[in-house]
């Protein structure tokens, strides 16, 4: 008996893999697993900022040539976009900066309610379980083609537009603002929700122990608790819809003009992507015309880049009032 009590006492707790004291072999293989794995991981990291850069260098070097040639007044405040003129091409990019806004504007006025109300609904009143079915298959909008967006406009919604709403047109700035809406719902959700979810469940039983409603909680206390991740999600919607192509060139009805009046949704648009892809295929290399989509596509370029700051501003903000920074 006694044996068996000094055989429990002597037996470690812990029995660890690694010697104390490593052999130069042990300690020279560990060093260049360690070396070496970091610098695959750095070598991938720079590989990825360097393709960007490098785009971001192609981009501007062609559409350099336009700038010295043109400037850039124009460019921005000129309507007229006539770039095969024969009698004097005009490159006057407004109608169709204006146009990109608008459609992302409008459709962030249908995603975003319905992505904030959303993510309040998976994060506080759906159950677990549901959520586990629901949210993934909200996530799968993000996974569709935007071809088959663009066919759905064209050959379903855009036909109905004209039939119930009287529309002389069905590609206009309201069809391809709904498609880009549901494109910009997943990301919205996903963000927002993770967003309300990690604001705590000490802040929900706070407002509760002070006599607040379950509504109270939600829109008065969790919501503004979490409006850095909110306002992060719309602006990578915002991303989304305004980098969009394929919708807005075939459902937007490519007509390179600024709505008048202003809140007609019913007249077509162009917006700078569409016009990148309508017309890139049959420019000349090295043309004017050819230049002048370059500055467009340089334009959208800084357009992303800081709506990239401004998402990656609200996300530091949020990481931090939630103690993970």
């Amino acid at each position: 008996m006694d044996n068996i009590k000094s055989e429990k006492i002597l037996k470690p707790a812990v029995v660890f893999e690694q010697p104390l004291v490593l052999t130069f072999t042990q300690d020279v293989k560990g060093f260049l697993f360690r070396y070496i794995g970091s610098f695959l991981l750095f070598l991938f990291t720079f590989t990825s900022v360097f393709a960007v850069l490098l785009i971001f260098l192609f981009v501007t070097l062609e559409a350099f040539p336009f700038l010295t040639k043109f400037g850039i007044t124009d460019f921005l405040t000129s309507t007229a976009w006539y770039p095969e003129a024969k009698d004097g091409a005009e490159f006057g990019a407004m109608a169709i900066i204006v146009g990109s806004i608008y459609v992302t504007a409008i459709s962030l006025v249908f995603s975003v309610p319905v992505g904030v109300l959303a993510s309040v609904f998976l994060s506080d009143i759906i159950s677990f379980k549901i959520r586990g079915i629901v949210k993934p298959i909200i996530e799968i909008l993000a996974a569709i083609p935007s071809v088959a967006y663009g066919f759905f406009a064209v050959l379903i919604l855009a036909p109905w537009l004209q039939k119930n709403l009287g529309f002389s047109s069905g590609t206009n700035a309201l069809n391809s603002s709904l498609l880009l809406s549901i494109m910009a719902l997943p990301t919205i959700i996903s963000v927002a929700e993770d967003s309300i979810s990690a604001s705590g469940r000490e802040l929900r039983e706070a407002s509760y122990a002070l006599g607040a409603t379950r509504f109270e909680t939600m829109f008065k206390v969790v919501i503004p608790a979490a409006h850095s991740g909110i306002i992060a999600g719309i602006v990578l919607g915002m991303m989304r819809a305004i980098g969009e192509t394929m919708v807005v060139w075939m459902a937007s009805g490519n007509a390179a003009q600024i709505p008048n009046p202003w809140w007609d949704l019913s007249q077509s648009i162009r917006t700078m992507t569409a016009s990148i892809a309508g017309e890139m295929g049959e420019t000349a290399k090295g043309s004017d015309h050819y230049r002048a989509l370059f500055m467009i596509g340089l334009l959208l370029l800084v357009m992303t880049l800081m709506l990239n700051l401004v998402s990656e501003y609200f996300l530091t903000r949020a990481r931090k009032s939630l103690g993970k920074v």
